[in-house]
């Protein structure tokens, strides 16, 4: 085995050195020091360096295949990443341009989120409308194997890559959901095209928005989303509105600020604090919105995560809606994407966010004012034997002379899309209820 050449060991040492130089301060000249100096009193671990380019050269040498540095030194990298948290990561040039392919709501693969939990890969939600939502993927599924191959203890961003590929091919996802026998699912990959928010009228006076995910354009989408509900409503002023985050997995920060400033007219939306003093922030209410009267129903579960988790903490502290469902996720963490020579990025925790109450949604989630678990709503089959006083022969008429109202003894012929999902039933119940009090 080659002894390593004091030559290397500074040479590794000054590259990390220079590496490390955007996040200390320079010192005047007046105090310059030595290089050697420097590393002595703490700057760079100079023996956990010397021991890094030992073990370098001897994988270099003694490995059975050979190995090139550039493959050595971005493993290294990668292992300081996975060891810190879940959500940070190095990126390599094409995961840096799939992320910011991601942001802007276009991307390829099977429009799934995930995370890890104990070394296995979780779902954290499917994008709406995606690959992995119509083969019927739901938040909280384990992946236990990608094409047969096991996940446990896979790097997450190998994961994710694994299930990336080219429009129109099939994977196979091994999946373990509450517990129980693991079952497989193939989904055809697809380019996914994601628009993250969708809007629709209940009722006349009641609408529901529909946010999938926080993109560059949401807080304008969501107004836009506003204006339309009023011209469905005949140009009247709506009775309240549902907010539905449910599996959102969250995604700009900036965007989720913006959607809270749609409903609030004064006041803090959230905070973050890290380390750096460029990682402590504050975001107000801009006061230019007019919505702040309007009914508010904010439905969460617990794949809402991140920026939906904000906008749900922020309406909940200023008492500005009523949170229903189920708890959130949990991921009180920002990251921030630091560009790196050659294309590529590190993606690093450096701070956590808090709601304007300063209550940190770290790995403990936002808790709903009420909670109703998801559930699948039935009607019951018409009785054709039911009748009504109407329905008798030589029934008194109405008292007031009002319209007679007979059994028709048929069933809806199609259920609406709050006859379908019983949280959804309840919001808007509640909504209903919120203005029969006002």
């Amino acid at each position: 085995m080659q002894p390593i050449s004091r030559l290397s060991v500074l040479a590794l040492s000054a590259a990390l050195a220079l590496s490390a130089s955007h996040l200390a301060l320079a010192a005047p000249k007046a105090e310059a020091t030595s290089q050697a100096e420097k590393l002595e009193q703490g700057t760079v671990p100079l023996d956990e360096l010397r021991t890094f380019a030992e073990v370098f050269e001897r994988i270099k040498n003694s490995y059975v295949e050979p190995i090139d540095d550039k493959t050595l030194l971005d493993n290294a990298i990668k292992g300081m990443l996975d060891n810190l948290d879940p959500h940070s990561a190095y990126l390599d040039k094409n995961e840096t341009r799939d992320l910011n392919e991601h942001t802007q709501g276009e991307f390829g693969g099977l429009g799934i989120e995930v995370g890890t939990e104990d070394g296995f890969i979780k779902v954290v939600s499917p994008v709406d409308d995606s690959p992995a939502d119509k083969a019927g993927i739901k938040a909280g599924d384990f992946i236990v194997k990608i094409d047969g191959k096991p996940s446990k203890s896979m790097n997450l961003m190998d994961a994710v890559n694994s299930m990336r590929g080219k429009p129109g091919t099939s994977i196979k996802l091994t999946i373990v959901r509450d517990g129980g026998v693991p079952f497989d699912v193939e989904v055809k990959r697809a380019a996914i095209k994601t628009q993250s928010v969708k809007s629709s009228l209940l009722e006349s006076g009641y609408g529901l928005i529909r946010i999938s995910q926080f993109q560059i354009n949401t807080g304008n989408e969501v107004a836009k989303a506003i204006t339309k509900l009023r011209k469905e409503n005949k140009n009247q002023e709506l009775k309240g509105i549902v907010l539905d985050l449910r599996n959102n997995p969250g995604g700009v920060l900036q965007a989720a600020v913006e959607v809270v400033d749609q409903f609030i007219d004064q006041g803090l939306i959230v905070y973050t604090k890290g380390r750096m003093p460029r990682s402590e922030l504050r975001f107000n209410a801009s006061g230019r919105n007019a919505n702040n009267k309007m009914p508010l129903v904010v439905l969460i579960n617990g794949g809402s995560a991140s920026a939906s988790e904000i906008v749900a903490g922020a309406l909940q502290d200023h008492k500005r809606a009523v949170l229903m469902g189920t708890d959130s996720f949990g991921k009180g963490s920002v990251q921030t994407v630091l560009p790196l020579n050659g294309e590529r990025a590190l993606k690093i925790t450096t701070a956590l966010y808090y709601t304007p109450k300063g209550r940190s949604i770290q790995a403990q989630g936002i808790i709903p004012d009420i909670i109703v678990e998801r559930a699948q709503i039935t009607n019951a089959e018409t009785n054709p034997f039911a009748i009504r006083e109407a329905d008798l022969a030589g029934h008194l008429g109405n008292g007031n002379g009002g319209e007679e109202r007979p059994s028709s003894g048929k069933a809806k012929a199609k259920q609406s899309l709050q006859e379908q999902d019983y949280q959804l039933a309840q919001a808007l119940n509640l909504l209903k209820g919120l203005n029969v009090l006002k």
